[in-house]
């Protein structure tokens, strides 16, 4: 077949894949949309994924945390370089959980306070303390962070974070739980993509900061325009070194596998997704956010990228700032949707 560079191949290059399934994914894993050159296996596993391509360099090609991937990137070691496809997103004002006995009435009133958190470095945390501090206001350095494990004991920082002094940040019991201090009370919050069991279940006084999040979330996003950014694919060095093509084969692909299930979203002869108004909803938040509502590319997605930057130095988690360019394969950085 013709290859990438235009030189006869005899079989795409078969490159390990971690990723999670969802519909943006999907159409490279089902067969509907091929990479140029290459072909991806998928790695049946997903918890631990970034734990693995950080520390063991385990996969090929593998979708990562976008904090981790600046940590990293700023301290010079990263195993991975980036293309600008951004397989997850989310508006994560909806993460965070508070003590509702403890007068915390707004933003305002998590000054000082100890919160809880899976991993100081996880991007959910990143984007939620750079919310916290850039639009509502407050001193993050001023409040006491406490890692863990949400429902069960948690593994530690999937990266060595070396923070300046000054910063209370420290790991909670080596038997204890987010979810239990939460519910007795040895912290007043805690930021969670996935909701608390005591919340959940409604056993302790436990709240969402902002009930109505998703009015608080379309007002951010009027604001900022940031739909955040919370994982990109990635490449590892050595392979990118190797195969220098596959960066832009693999955003060409990723891309137009995002059209398909952007598509589908629309169809209503059989409904794609389990939603009876699917397609009117994905009508009405492409008009909100002003077409796609999940950009790829890396001049789309400059200013965003940048904003995660100046929310790590802040964090403390980098020594000082990078340019967005750099956490990219430089093939990829023109490169825009058809």
């Amino acid at each position: 077949m013709p290859g990438p560079t235009g030189a006869a191949q005899a079989a795409p290059l078969a490159l390990s894949f971690a990723c999670f399934l969802t519909d943006r994914s999907r159409p490279l894993l089902d067969g509907r949309v091929a990479v140029e050159g290459a072909a991806l296996h998928r790695v049946p596993e997903e918890d631990d994924i970034f734990r693995r391509a950080l520390r063991e360099r385990a996969f090929e090609v593998t979708e990562l945390s976008m904090s981790s991937h600046i940590v990293t990137t700023a301290r010079g070691d990263a195993p991975y370089v980036g293309v600008p496809v951004f397989l997850s997103r989310a508006f994560r004002h909806s993460a965070i959980y508070i003590r509702s006995d403890r007068g915390i009435a707004s933003a305002a009133d998590l000054a000082g306070r100890t919160i809880g958190l899976p991993e100081y470095q996880q991007t959910a945390a990143l984007w939620v303390r750079g919310m916290l501090r850039e639009h509502y206001g407050v001193d993050t350095r001023g409040i006491a962070w406490r890692t863990g494990g949400l429902e069960k004991p948690g593994a530690g920082e999937r990266v060595k974070l070396d923070l300046p002094p000054g910063l209370d940040v420290r790991a909670i019991g080596a038997e204890e739980t987010l979810n239990a201090m939460l519910a007795d009370g040895r912290l007043d919050a805690i930021i969670g993509p996935r909701p608390p069991s005591c919340f959940a279940r409604a056993t302790a006084p436990v709240a969402r900061l902002f009930p109505d999040y998703r009015r608080e979330e379309e007002a951010y996003f009027r604001a900022t325009g940031f739909f955040p950014i919370m994982h990109c694919l990635t490449v590892r060095k050595d392979v990118a070194a190797a195969h220098p093509w596959l960066p832009a084969a693999l955003f060409h692909a990723f891309a137009k596998a995002k059209a398909l299930s952007l598509a589908e979203l629309r169809l209503v002869n059989v409904l794609r997704v389990s939603l009876p108004w699917i397609a009117a909803e994905a009508e009405a938040q492409m008009a909100l956010i002003g077409g796609d509502p999940w950009p790829y590319g890396f001049a789309r997605n400059r200013a965003e990228i940048a904003a995660m930057i100046r929310f790590a130095v802040a964090d403390g988690m980098c020594a000082a700032p990078i340019e967005p360019e750099a956490l990219f394969h430089p093939s990829t950085l023109e490169l825009t949707e058809a």
